[in-house]
């Protein structure tokens, strides 16, 4: 298995200065300072087609929007300086479209975590995913640390990694998340939790259901002794289980009953059919989870 350091060598910040961006910061930052990650701070000024082309004022709105944005990825920086002076740290305004310009950053400077507030400015429910966080995890090849405002701590030395959930239908992005679940457990010194949803809803009313129902079981047993056994290979504690119920609310559920620091999760488990598209467990999972998702696509390396 690679080394942690070789697998989150950096770590990109994207910020609109919002209270949900700050919350993700000091995520990003606490787990950058573990692991001596590299830190990228990058606002994005959103190019808008509703400003008039009158001499001058364009420019000088951007001009007004760039300086706004220089501040946010200061205030980012200056707290990553803060915590902990030993990290590198590089600071970035673009214009552009948000979404495509962090995956775009992410791509040309080999980010190997983009991790981010799932809400903006605009961002009003926490049942509602902000529509740059929800672009970035449907379409970057690199995981996302998607962080919920709730997960908002008074301080960055207040955050922990001590406790993972991590959700398996023994599909092979179940088992990407899987490996890189461990293995940032591992270096984080962290505990495993483990959790298989029988959906009983794809469970027939006719046509045996009991038999369907346990065979189910048996493939949850599987995939649980999958990760148990990766787990116990690189020496993270692990328990597992497997609860009946709609794979959301199972995920959840387990999440606050083992009162965990972090999901680890893939983006698309057994129906996700492409790229551009996210899966509708880990959809919900983010939109509702009261702690950081850290969500890995089906394109994203294996360690």
């Amino acid at each position: 298995m690679i080394a942690m350091s070789r697998l989150i060598d950096s770590i990109l910040i994207p910020t609109d200065d919002s209270e949900g961006a700050l919350t993700g910061a000091k995520h990003a930052i606490a787990l950058a300072s573990r692991i001596g990650a590299d830190v990228h701070v990058l606002s994005v000024v959103a190019v808008r087609s509703d400003l008039d082309e009158i001499a001058g004022v364009v420019e000088s709105v951007y001009a007004s929007l760039e300086a706004e944005a220089e501040d946010a990825v200061e205030t980012v920086a200056d707290m990553v300086r803060s915590h902990d002076a030993d990290l590198e740290v590089t600071t970035t305004v673009k214009r552009g479209t948000p979404f495509q310009t962090i995956r775009e950053y992410a791509t040309r400077r080999e980010i190997d975590l983009i991790a981010m507030g799932t809400k903006g400015r605009t961002g009003l429910d926490r049942v509602l995913l902000g529509s740059v966080t929800e672009n970035v995890l449907r379409t970057a090849r690199t995981p996302v640390l998607a962080v919920p405002p709730n997960a908002d701590p008074t301080g960055i030395d207040e955050i922990t990694f001590d406790g993972f959930l991590l959700p398996t239908d023994g599909s092979d992005g179940a088992e990407i998340a899987t490996d890189w679940g461990i293995a940032l457990a591992n270096r984080l010194e962290s505990m495993v939790h483990t959790v298989y949803s029988v959906d009983t809803n794809r469970v027939p009313q006719a046509n045996e259901p009991g038999e369907i129902l346990q065979a189910l079981e048996h493939s949850g047993e599987d995939a649980i002794d999958t990760v148990r056994e990766r787990a116990v290979d690189t020496g993270v504690s692990v328990s597992g289980a497997i609860a009946t119920g709609s794979p959301a609310d199972v995920i959840l559920t387990a999440a606050t009953d083992r009162d965990v620091d972090l999901i680890v999760m893939g983006t698309h488990g057994r129906t996700g059919i492409g790229q551009w598209f996210l899966g509708s467990v880990t959809e919900n999972v983010v939109r509702q989870a009261d702690v950081p998702v850290f969500c890995v696509p089906v394109s994203a390396e294996s360690p």
